[in-house]
């Protein structure tokens, strides 16, 4: 399954404040997921499974290292839990590193939203728009990311510009 994504990340000193907005505007919530991210040497963009309590996915995906909200062109295949593909995956590429998290998952219509605490890294907030069959249009999930990021009043500093494993990466 391809679409197409618009998302913001953030580094986030009070989730709480964040989960408490999201309250307020209803969201639904999908549950808390540990996940588990392998990431592995691509050719192009980056190549991660996705090995969680929910979410459970091999995921492509290209996307500028840029502040604010990022255009990501996705394609994700689910897996079943604790398949198999880790072990072949493993065998056929480098693995370059692996992301621990604790997320939690929230949506509001087409917007997911992740509230996450990442191994080594910290608390972090994402705000993903989502396409899923390009009725949207890539304007329309830019000014949703825009408007939630106003409405959490994330500061400019906080934004994000690369992967959680790109800043796994610089550490090691």
């Amino acid at each position: 399954m391809s679409h197409l994504n618009v998302e913001i990340k953030a580094r986030c000193e009070d989730p709480g404040r964040i989960r408490d907005i999201l309250i307020a505007h209803k969201a639904r919530f999908e549950g808390k997921d540990h996940q588990v991210d392998t990431y592995f040497n691509s050719r192009e963009g980056r190549l991660k499974l996705r090995e969680g309590t929910i979410e459970n996915a091999l995921i492509h995906y290209r996307r500028d290292n840029i502040s604010g909200p990022k255009t990501s062109r996705v394609i994700l295949f689910p897996t079943e839990r604790r398949s198999r593909l880790k072990d072949i995956l493993e065998r056929a590429n480098e693995v370059l590193c692996v992301v621990d998290k604790q997320r939690e998952i929230f949506f509001i219509d087409n917007v997911k939203f992740h509230i996450d605490r990442v191994e080594g890294l910290g608390s972090f907030v994402e705000i993903e728009a989502i396409d899923l069959d390009g009725s949207r249009g890539e304007d329309a999930i830019r000014q949703q990311c825009q408007h939630w990021l106003k409405l959490f009043e994330l500061d400019e500093k906080d934004l994000v510009e690369v992967s959680y494993s790109d800043m796994i990466l610089a550490q090691q």
